[in-house]
């Protein structure tokens, strides 16, 4: 989106209101808020960069030979671990993890490709993420290191997004498996598959809150193809029971808004990337 501002922003949910954290040219994107609270992670220009919520600028975090890493990034529970997306060789994604309390390089994960990394478990045992096997889209779990590839649920449609709820027991994922694209969960075993949308919109990327009460995700208009930049868009909140879906933000966005999980970790509020001309 050349000639576009990037703005990341916090939407504060008890307050009702989102304020602007950053405003830079470059094209940034897939907000983590890092687990002390202090600073966001976002991804931009094939590159990761901090930004500490104190003294906001772009800091980048040198990973090694990775050089073209997309938006799908995460830490895990303790933030000692960073695992994100890369196409640095060979083109296929492909999932890395580092350790940020040390120098060594990042190591691969990724035992088949590609792969695409979205979450990790609370207890920090096992990543969820999207990959393609012999030609079918599909949600696939494995422990830390990569190893115990897991099929959780694939077939002909797309599958995307997937993140952990906030006890481990489910994997909410999107899919247009009945159509246009819906929030669905399933149970990490593959078992209990539900859908929890059914809108005229196109629905992508639910993150469940930590406090395990609410989902946030991003609504594109009725028809919209694929998860494409640069749309008229909503953040929704689903809140579980017979209590409709509520729309927080309406902005430009789309890809790169909030494709990663981006709550806080007091589950108070939620980082996102808006785009103006």
């Amino acid at each position: 989106m050349s000639g576009w501002v990037s703005r990341v922003m916090i939407y504060d949910v008890e307050e009702e209101a989102a304020f602007p954290v950053l405003e830079t040219d470059m094209e940034i994107a897939a907000p983590n808020w890092v687990p002390d609270g202090s600073a966001l992670i976002v991804n931009g220009d094939g590159s990761l960069f901090w930004v500490d919520l104190d003294q906001p600028e772009l800091l980048e975090i040198d990973t090694g030979l990775c050089i073209n890493l997309n938006n799908d990034h995460g830490l895990s529970p303790d933030g000692e671990t960073l695992y994100f997306t890369d196409h640095s060789f060979g083109g296929a994604a492909r999932i890395w993890r580092q350790d940020l309390g040390a120098d060594d390089d990042p190591v691969e994960v990724s035992r088949k490709k590609p792969s695409w990394f979205h979450g990790i478990s609370p207890d920090g045992g096992t990543i969820c993420y999207t990959g393609v096997r012999e030609g079918l889209f599909g949600i696939y779990t494995a422990h830390a290191d990569g190893s115990h590839e897991t099929c959780v649920i694939e077939g002909a449609h797309h599958y995307d997004g997937p993140d952990f709820s906030a006890d481990g027991k489910w994997i909410w994922f999107n899919s247009d498996r009945t159509g246009a694209s819906e929030l669905w969960r399933v149970r990490p075993d593959g078992s209990g598959l539900e859908r929890m949308t059914e809108d005229a919109m196109v629905n992508w990327f639910p993150h469940p809150s930590p406090d395990g009460d609410r989902v946030v995700y991003l609504a594109y208009p009725e028809g919209t193809v694929g998860h494409p930049p640069g749309m008229h868009v909503e953040l929704r909140l689903w809140s579980g029971g017979d209590r409709p879906t509520e729309t927080l933000v309406q902005l430009t966005g789309g890809q790169g808004t909030i494709n990663s999980p981006s709550w806080s970790p007091d589950g108070q509020a939620f980082a996102y990337v808006e785009y103006a001309s």
